[in-house]
């Protein structure tokens, strides 16, 4: 059973709303952070990036003090609203190649503590204390985690019928995407919209573990203090149809001192190398790989295409990108860690695989590795069981509009 809450959420005034929301703050490159400071003075990049926190002096626990009272300064000064009443939102996110609808609610911290929320990704433990730390210093949140539900006939129905209706938000971005938003307010849509919830036995978190966690261990800090907010989470939840996975691919400095024929003949043990020379070659299906390496391309097929490992550990083992790891970067390239290791970096899927040939050809990499990306059920086996996927394994979307909505605490 899943419980979904409304909350008295603080938004954009109406007229400002195209002005404000912003995309995540590590998505803009310095110049384009430069321009939207210096020429708008509504963009959310003020609030979260407020004036002094450039210096790389200023600690941690000041940044979060000066984004507190920024986010002060734009409610005073009614770019920011709140709502009189807790609320849901129906939001839909239009690209130009899909189309996202989702309802934003509160989940609950007890429905995540006790696996009705379930995770698929490990998290790092300074990560997790770092946003908890800025939730407890600004009282507020505006990154909802990304969660799935089962598809759902009744409430696809009721989503269209909601669509229907007035929007209190229609606005366009610069990187031409058409948002919209509509308010749920009425006490039967409410209702509705929780008893259908509450027959979903479970729920997915598809982006956001670290913010969940986080939320988690806020909960546990500051429990003591009656604060109801606390018990939820801010989410935005949509049908697994209806997310947009992509792979996140591999690139690797060296050959670990192989040179190219004994690094080829070695991967040889595993794959089925076929030369694909200047062909813009990417997989098709799982089990296959791609690879650029010295100005080639390469398909790469899997030889045991069934892990013979029986139990649980076959879903992660027979997961492409621990393949990947199993077979080549740890026992051949002596990469251990992907977290922490300076030889690999990751390149999203949403990227071109000329980007790849681009980065290797450059030099700084010697060899980019191109996978095929996860399905929804193999992300829910994994959390079902209880195993973790290897780090950048998956970049999901729909990514939220940074201001949009404010979950205050």
């Amino acid at each position: 059973m899943s419980k979904i809450i409304p909350f008295k959420a603080v938004r954009p005034a109406p007229d400002k709303i195209g002005l404000v929301t912003c995309r995540n703050y590590d998505d803009y490159s310095q110049a384009e952070l430069a321009a939207w400071l210096n020429f708008n003075p509504y963009s959310f990049l003020h609030v979260i990036n407020p004036a002094y926190a450039h210096s790389q002096k200023i600690s941690w626990d000041k940044r979060f003090k000066g984004v507190a009272l920024k986010y002060k300064d734009f409610k005073t000064d009614g770019i920011f609203i709140q709502e009189e009443k807790a609320v849901f939102y129906v939001y839909e996110i239009q690209t130009k190649k899909q189309t996202f609808t989702g309802i934003i609610a509160g989940t609950s911290v007890e429905d995540y503590q006790n696996d009705v929320i379930k995770k698929h990704e490990d998290t790092l433990q300074y990560r997790v204390e770092l946003f908890k730390d800025y939730l407890h210093q600004t009282q507020f949140n505006t990154e909802p985690v990304l969660i799935t539900y089962p598809d759902s006939v009744e409430i696809n129905t009721w989503l269209l019928l909601k669509k229907q209706s007035e929007p209190i938000y229609s606005f366009s971005t610069t990187t031409k995407e058409k948002h919209t938003l509509w308010k749920i307010d009425t006490q039967s849509d409410i209702d509705w919209l929780q008893e259908h919830f509450e027959n979903i036995p479970n729920l997915y978190i598809a982006d956001g573990h670290h913010r969940s966690a986080s939320a988690e261990v806020l909960f546990e800090q500051d429990k003591h203090l009656g604060n109801s907010n606390l018990n939820y989470f801010m989410s935005f939840l949509i049908a697994e149809s209806n997310v947009k996975i992509y792979e996140f691919n591999r690139m690797v400095r060296d050959l670990n001192h192989h040179s190219k024929e004994a690094f080829l003949e070695k991967l040889a043990d595993n794959f089925i190398i076929k030369c694909k020379d200047q062909e813009l070659w990417k997989p098709e299906n799982k089990f296959e790989f791609g690879m650029y390496l010295d100005g080639v391309f390469y398909a790469l097929f899997y030889k045991h295409t069934i892990e013979e490992v029986s139990g649980t550990s076959s879903i992660l083992n027979n997961l492409d990108a621990q393949i990947l790891y199993n077979k080549v970067l740890f026992p051949i390239l002596g990469i251990e860690d992907l977290r922490n290791d300076e030889r690999i970096d990751y390149i999203s899927g949403k990227q071109s695989i000329t980007s790849i040939k681009q980065i290797v050809d450059e030099g700084e990499f010697e060899v980019g590795f191109m996978l095929y990306p996860s399905d929804i059920s193999e992300i829910k086996a994994l959390a079902d069981n209880n195993l973790i996927m290897p780090p950048k394994s998956t970049y999901i979307e729909p990514k939220f509009r940074s201001g949009l909505i404010v979950y205050e605490l």
